[in-house]
């Protein structure tokens, strides 16, 4: 009798690893993916990582969560990321500010290029200057000539030290000669433009992806984006050679990172999916529509995240450092 309750104990238990060495055989992902977005609900990032979690969640058979870890302009989302379990489950989407410069102006606990596993180069986009609606001038050329008669008057929203928006306004100082103040959001675009529409800070720059849309709808004005290019959603919109301040090109792109040690397996499908997300004609439409411009598929890769990656921390960190932009 014992023996056969014994080999039925074993059975069971043979027949319970039969079942999960199968559903692990079924291969990642077999739950939800969380997206970690170190900034606020509304923002770039986030605007960018729920487009394209609506094509990826096809192409993995998985729902894709998004978590916003908001703080320290992003330094505190990305940590999250970094120290997650290594098994696919966490993913770090992030942009310039929060994968390149921060890392030259914050004593991070972490390091971009050895914790975390590159995974997808995603799409891009200049910022936009955005301005206040009564502010007291029509176009870039009268903000430059207002600001250099009303030194420190005018304020600028940023995410925070070192953010796209603050490195934007300190290229612009330099170029023209400017100086105005820097005002900090914790959550950053989506609080900052919120303020500009009341009326509560004068300018900053955005982002296209989350600034056309009050943009066109008469709550902001743009005078400016920080390209050499005019934007295709928004062709009115004049360049900063055009517009003023020639050469002072900002480009932020976005990206998809898993903490070291992630499965193989995991870095590929997610890289897949991301690729196929791009490639839909419903997302593409959605993102030319916010203003991104989508990369080839062969920069699209991994391996083309990571030289990206090299190529940018050793452009911007040199320029930041020269500039003394450094977190006390």
């Amino acid at each position: 009798m014992k023996k056969r309750l014994f080999a039925a104990a074993a059975f069971g238990l043979a027949a319970t690893l039969t079942v999960s060495n199968a559903a692990m055989a079924d291969g990642y992902p077999n739950r939800p993916v969380t997206f970690i977005v170190p900034y606020g609900a509304g923002g770039p990032v986030d605007v960018l990582a729920r487009t394209l979690s609506e094509g990826m969640r096809a192409a993995l058979g998985q729902p894709i969560i998004i978590e916003n870890v908001v703080g320290a302009n992003g330094t505190i989302g990305v940590g999250r990321a970094v120290r997650a379990e290594p098994d696919g489950y966490t993913v770090s989407i992030g942009n310039w500010p929060s994968h390149i410069t921060n890392g030259a102006i914050y004593n991070l606990s972490y390091d971009i290029q050895k914790d975390l596993v590159p995974v997808a180069r995603l799409s891009q986009n200049p910022y936009v200057a955005v301005v206040r609606k009564d502010f007291p001038a029509n176009n870039f050329a009268e903000l430059i000539a207002w600001m250099k008669a009303n030194p420190d008057k005018a304020t600028e929203g940023t995410a925070g030290l070192g953010s796209g928006q603050h490195i934007s306004g300190v290229y612009v100082q330099k170029i023209t000669g400017t100086k105005f103040q820097f005002v900090p959001y914790k959550a950053g675009s989506s609080d900052i433009i919120r303020d500009i529409v009341a009326g509560h800070i004068d300018f900053t720059f955005d982002q296209a992806i989350t600034s056309l849309q009050h943009i066109k709808g008469g709550n902001v004005r743009a005078f400016a984006v920080t390209s050499d290019k005019r934007l295709d959603a928004a062709p009115e919109i004049p360049t900063v050679d055009e517009a003023g301040a020639p050469g002072t090109y900002i480009l932020t792109w976005y990206g998809l990172w898993l903490p070291k040690g992630a499965p193989q397996e995991a870095i590929d499908k997610l890289g897949e999916a991301a690729r196929a997300a791009l490639a839909d004609p419903t997302v593409r439409a959605k993102l030319l529509s916010l203003g991104q411009q989508i990369p080839p598929p062969e920069q699209q890769t991994a391996a083309a995240l990571a030289a990206f990656t090299k190529t940018e921390i050793d452009k911007w960190h040199a320029i930041i450092r020269e500039a003394g932009i450094k977190a006390e």
